[in-house]
């Protein structure tokens, strides 16, 4: 045996070792991909960067050749009134010279007002400064504090992994709340990402065999909430990751939190011929195996009902466990897993025309005419819709009406240690009735249908409210229903 331990131990550890073998070559090329994504990242960030360069240099360049143009013809402008001034102040000048050569006072009298002329011109009203000055020193420019900014330029700091805080999480209604914190203050956070998957496996993670990660991206927050899962895995692993603008950090621990639910399928070797089976849908079919009824018609006869003692060696606890499929009006089907022990919870949705159908559970290998409800190994409530819609529990072939709607979908909630099946609406959560007894043997779920069809919801935990009222309702020590028994 001590042989036989070391063995074991070896074996595992050398599992242990291949597993982190694949994991380091799995690392050693994704470093490979990831630097050549970082490359590209960078050039993609210089190229940007000379972009905003190249255009910024486009828009100053043309600024200071707008303002090159406003100077040139504002002093354009100034010349051509120069210009004009000047061949005014010309012929003035060549007028007042043959002034001076006038004898004739006559003629004189004719030019006396030509220093009044003289005054008036516009060569004395002109101004004779430029309107702007040649200077374009306001139009340069000093990087030198921008050199030093780009001379400072280095690789964004890679943010720490964060901590997975495992006491803060939380798994509860099919949801699954993580919480995380960071090993130091970092103001560069812009979000985390987190990535799941769900695994069989209780310890580290493992490259093979194991599911694709699932991502969440840009939670700003250090906590996230998973909801509406499945829980068809005993396990899931999460870890998270940290970015600022421009890089992600390493990936936190993983960590592995337990998803514990009831998971089944409906058995189709044990349904009724008239059943059509897929995984978690039965739906009745009236054409269905009716040649195949016949012929086992006569075969029934002579043989006899299973007992419900009868044992099976199947540690999965087949619900046909031998015998043959349910059969005259028992349109029943049921499901693969049995419950020994503990608090277990699925729900039921029927279709809205279905006229008939039963929820419950039953002792292992009923009888293949036994009805759900109508044996002292099965409990059930049961819905007819048929002329007039009618709602009961039933036990034992014994019924007692329930005067409440009848809900859309209906939750059952089964606690083997403590005797107990109760059922719910599953939308309110609003309790429908309570079975109280002693268990004795593996429960099956059950289920009846005629005319219609149904769909069973199943990798589900027990929900917070159904929890909180199971609390308050035995803390009343009160029974809800008359059909109790010690079974």
């Amino acid at each position: 045996e001590t042989l036989q331990r070391i063995v074991s131990t070896l074996v595992n550890k050398n599992d242990e070792i291949h597993n982190f073998i694949d994991m380091l070559n799995h690392t050693i090329s994704n470093v490979q991909v990831n630097s050549s994504n970082a490359i590209s990242e960078l050039d993609e960030e210089f190229d940007g960067l000379y972009s905003v360069l190249h255009e910024m240099k486009g828009s100053m360049a043309n600024t200071i050749q707008q303002e090159e143009a406003r100077k040139i013809q504002a002093l354009q402008d100034q010349l051509n009134q120069c210009s004009c001034a000047l061949e005014s102040s010309e012929e003035l000048l060549e007028l007042a010279v043959q002034s001076l050569d006038i004898k004739n006072p006559v003629e004189l009298l004719e030019v006396e007002n030509i220093g009044w002329i003289v005054t008036v011109a516009s060569a004395f009203r002109l101004s004779l400064k430029p309107k702007v000055s040649d200077s374009m020193t306001h139009m340069m420019v000093d990087f030198a504090l921008e050199k030093r900014m780009l001379q400072a330029v280095k690789f964004l700091p890679v943010p720490k992994a964060p901590e997975i805080d495992v006491a803060a999480c939380l798994v509860a209604d099919n949801c699954v709340t993580v919480s995380w914190r960071m090993p130091e203050e970092d103001s560069r956070i812009d979000h985390f990402v987190l990535e799941y998957r769900k695994t069989n496996f209780d310890g580290l993670p493992r490259l093979k065999g194991e599911q694709r990660w699932e991502l969440v991206d840009y939670i700003k927050a250090t906590q996230y909430t998973l909801s509406g899962l499945k829980f068809d895995t005993k396990y899931m692993n999460l870890r998270v990751q940290a970015c600022n603008k421009a890089v992600a950090g390493e990936y936190s621990d993983p960590v592995t939190l337990e998803t514990k639910a009831f998971l089944f399928s409906l058995d189709s070797t044990s349904s009724h011929l008239n059943l059509k089976v897929e995984d978690t849908y039965v739906e009745w079919d009236p054409t269905g195996g009716k040649g195949q009824e016949k012929i086992k018609g006569k075969e029934n006869k002579n043989s006899n009902t299973a007992s419900p003692k009868r044992s099976t060696n199947s540690p999965r606890a087949s619900a046909r466990g031998g015998r043959d499929r349910f059969a005259g009006e028992s349109y029943t089907v049921l499901g693969d897993t049995a419950i020994e022990s503990g608090q277990h919870y699925w729900e039921v949705r029927a279709q809205k025309d279905c006229k008939s159908y039963s929820v419950g559970v039953t002792y292992r290998n009923p009888g293949k005419f036994d009805q759900l409800g109508k044996t002292n190994s099965s409990w059930c409530i049961h819905i007819n819709n048929w002329l007039q819609t009618t709602f009961s529990a039933k036990h034992n072939n014994k019924a007692k009406t329930l005067d409440i709607p009848v809900p859309d979908r209906i939750g059952v909630y089964c606690d083997f240690d403590g005797g107990q099946l109760s059922f719910y609406n599953a939308s309110s959560k609003a309790l429908l009735h309570t079975f109280r007894a002693k268990f004795t043997q593996p429960l099956l779920p059950g289920f009846m249908i005629w005319c219609g069809g149904l769909t069973v919801s199943t990798g589900l935990q027990v929900p917070s409210a159904v929890k909180t009222l199971q609390k308050s309702e035995n803390g009343l020590g009160g029974s809800t229903s008359s059909l109790n028994n010690v079974a």
